[in-house]
């Protein structure tokens, strides 16, 4: 665990964000297993340090996209377990009134531009937000998070260009857990890389553990603050380790359980707490914000399963001139 610039406070802070996304994803997938959320889930169960420690590094007012995968990024950026748990469950009270699921949580409050169930679909949306802040003469950021299979779509390579020419304040993240759904990433991926392909295009590069969460906060610092002062955009490249299937329906037996063992050993939650042990906190405190965490997010679900369904007359609510398109649905 790397300790620079860290502290206790600090990663006690990372902790009770990291047990949050845990402990909502876990209740998630108890929903799930238990029938009362339709269609599967896309968990990140293994990468929550990324989310806390990047998201620690930001400014209230700082904006961020997500991708398919990011119930973690919505919590560590201050979206609320309640309506994040009613829009799994589609029902009314949810982020999206029960209508986006999953994949399509917003917060514009927090700075939370939504996540996205096309791969790579955050990216331009990011340096878009990045050109209206520019345009507004804003110094937020906006930080996007994209998983290792994104940078082999077109859009990783407009979006980075576009960003490094007009030197806009994007922090480009790239969630590497090596595997694109059921696919090894340097099985489909030629070259260098992630960060080769942003240093090539003239954006800056730095590579992290993503399982050490203090680690991701010290790069995420520095790197932030670099594009604060006006350097432009950065890339962080954090190598992480995703320890359940690419979805909730998927046992991920295709994975050798081996190298499972090894990831579960240096999984970025243990590793936290036992920086923190080392460092004089107890197993009785560390214990209670585990505890707390996941009475948080029961409680959550026991709410959303109570929730009433979205009213029928939504159903075309937040849909531009539908009727003025399509000629059977005017009146």
């Amino acid at each position: 665990m790397n300790g620079t610039g860290g502290n206790v406070g600090r990663a006690i802070a990372l902790l009770r964000t990291m047990r949050r996304i845990r402990a909502f994803e876990e209740a998630a997938l108890a929903g799930h297993a238990a029938g009362e959320i339709p269609g599967p889930l896309h968990v990140s169960i293994g990468q929550e340090a990324v989310a806390a420690g990047v998201c620690a590094a930001l400014r209230h007012d700082d904006r961020i996209t997500s991708n398919h995968r990011g119930h973690g990024h919505a919590l560590a950026k201050g979206a609320k377990p309640a309506p994040m748990m009613h829009e799994l469950y589609g029902r009314a009270g949810g982020y999206c009134g029960g209508k986006g699921g999953s994949m399509h949580i917003a917060d514009f409050s927090v700075g939370m531009l939504g996540a996205n169930g096309v791969v790579a679909g955050g990216i331009p949306i990011a340096v878009g937000a990045a050109q209206g802040l520019r345009l507004l003469g804003s110094d937020a950021i906006v930080a996007c998070f994209f998983g290792d299979g994104a940078i082999n779509r077109g859009p990783f390579l407009e979006g980075l260009n576009w960003a490094a020419l007009f030197r806009l304040p994007v922090l480009f993240v790239c969630e590497d857990n090596g595997v694109a759904a059921f696919t090894r990433a340097e099985s489909v991926t030629a070259g260098g890389g992630v960060a080769a392909r942003a240093e090539a295009i003239g954006v800056p590069a730095r590579m992290v553990d993503g399982n050490d969460a203090l680690a991701v906060l010290d790069a995420a610092e520095a790197l932030v603050a670099e594009i604060r002062r006006g350097g432009g955009p950065r890339l962080l490249h954090a190598r992480t380790f995703r320890l359940m299937g690419h979805t909730s329906t998927d046992p991920a037996a295709w994975r050798d359980a081996s190298e499972v063992a090894a990831a579960r050993a240096r999984e970025p939650i243990a590793r936290l707490e036992a920086w923190l042990a080392a460092n004089g906190i107890e197993a009785a405190a560390l214990a209670a914000i585990a505890a707390e965490a996941e009475a948080e997010m029961a409680a959550a679900r026991r709410e959303a399963l109570a929730a009433p369904w979205p009213d029928p007359s939504s159903a075309y609510a937040d849909v531009q001139d539908i009727g003025a398109h399509i000629p059977m649905l005017a009146p």
